[in-house]
């Protein structure tokens, strides 16, 4: 008979009475989840921030060109001209040898080029070109029929004949 008395009861919040007590009745609103029988498992923590250490500059002791006087002191004039402008120096596949100098004005430096500083002066070195011309000389020739800015450098194997063009060891 009893247990008749502790059937099944018919309110469904309500748990199962123990034979001494008095059922115990959880309000709807505090009902569990159906996923509240799961096993609970913590979030893993959250990665540690990355620390950016800085990269080391590696900076040759000697500079990627050398610059005579001549050069610097067209270089600072063209520098204090109106429009004050760097010169970046690169190479382009041309002429009968296969490479030839190339000079460009730019207002900044590229991410890769190379930069010399000397005598108060600045010139890029475009990164494609750099060892084409590591090594070299920069002058300024002015002559009765030409001004420019002429190369020596000790990595050309082969040159044609008007001097416009060369080929670097490979």
């Amino acid at each position: 008979m009893s247990a008749l008395r502790n059937g099944p009861s018919p309110n469904p919040h309500q748990t199962p009475a123990m034979p001494d007590s008095p059922p115990v009745t959880i309000p709807a609103e505090r009902m569990l989840s159906p996923d509240a029988a799961a096993p609970q498992t913590a979030a893993p923590p959250p990665p540690a921030p990355r620390v950016e250490k800085p990269r080391p500059k590696i900076r040759s002791t000697k500079a990627a060109l050398t610059i005579t006087p001549a050069a610097v002191s067209r270089l600072r004039n063209l520098l204090n001209g109106p429009t004050p402008q760097l010169i970046r120096i690169g190479v382009r596949n041309k002429g009968c040898a296969g490479l030839s100098y190339h000079l460009d004005y730019v207002d900044k430096p590229g991410k890769f080029d190379e930069v010399v500083n000397q005598d108060g002066v600045q010139v890029l070195i475009d990164s494609k070109a750099l060892f084409s011309i590591i090594g070299s000389e920069m002058d300024w020739k002015e002559d009765q029929l030409s001004s420019k800015f002429v190369f020596k450098n000790p990595n050309i194997v082969d040159a044609c004949g008007c001097g416009e063009s060369f080929t670097v060891n490979s």
